[in-house]
């Protein structure tokens, strides 16, 4: 029985590609099923810690699971992704130093 409250999950596989270098630092997963996520989804991918070295590239295969929200936690995540935006004014991109 689904429930308001009922999160259901089901397991694929990913792309995972990390970078760290002078130019870009970042990580993307990209799920095999190309799953529409949805606001409140978990994804978890499985496995050790990966760890990139300054000036390395690398892209693996894990298995990922993902969550679906149920239709209440959805409600609540993008009621309070509007409150969680405020954090974001208070970064500062100065290009002077700060003492």
């Amino acid at each position: 029985m689904i429930t308001p409250f009922t999160r259901q999950s089901h397991a694929t596989q990913c792309t995972i590609e990390i970078e760290h270098s002078e130019d870009h630092l970042h990580a993307h997963v990209e799920l095999d099923d190309e799953s529409d996520l949805r606001p409140g989804d978990r994804v978890k991918v499985h496995g050790a810690p990966i760890r990139v070295g300054f000036g390395e590239r690398l892209t693996l295969r894990r298995p990922a699971t993902v969550e679906r929200a149920g239709w209440l936690e959805r409600q609540w995540t993008k009621l309070t992704a509007r409150f969680e935006l405020t954090e974001l004014y208070e970064v500062s991109f100065s290009p002077r130093r700060i003492l």
